[in-house]
């Protein structure tokens, strides 16, 4: 996985508009298989290339949910990063991501409520620059004063 910062914590009072944070991650078969595992969601349209080759995808796809975990990954390791809890989050699944697609997960800061410790964010997802994974998230951010 590739990050563009470090893994940690960025409190409310040091949150700034436009801020962004993002990883990379190649999802592979294993990914997929691990997902299935935690998930339950053993559709064949996921692990069985026999069956997805008939789909509209004409082969096999990641979960939409493990997409949309990477999106997590950012939020709770980079911005805000550790200690910081999900309020909402909006999805909009574009594209399929495929075993062996590089993933670039991103999210921007868009709106800062200081006294509430809430924080908005775009969220998006990208395979070879094309969106895959559009939405929005809703998070409460740890502060200096309380965390």
């Amino acid at each position: 996985m590739l990050d563009n910062m470090p893994r940690g914590t960025i409190c409310i009072e040091d949150i700034e508009m436009g801020m962004t944070r993002y990883l990379r991650k190649v999802v592979t078969d294993e990914d997929i298989e691990m997902f299935a595992k935690v998930s339950t969601d053993h559709n064949p349209v996921h692990l069985d290339e026999d069956y997805a080759k008939d789909t509209i995808f004409s082969g096999r796809i990641a979960h939409g949910m493990l997409t949309a975990g990477l999106i997590s990954a950012v939020i709770g390791e980079q911005l805000p990063g550790h200690g910081t809890i999900y309020m909402g989050q909006t999805l909009k699944f574009m594209a399929p991501v495929r075993p062996g697609d590089m993933v670039l997960a991103e999210v921007e800061v868009t709106g800062i409520d200081l006294a509430k410790r809430r924080v908005q964010l775009d969220c998006r997802c990208l395979v070879d620059g094309k969106p895959v994974l559009k939405g929005e998230a809703t998070v409460l951010a740890p502060s200096k004063k309380f965390d």
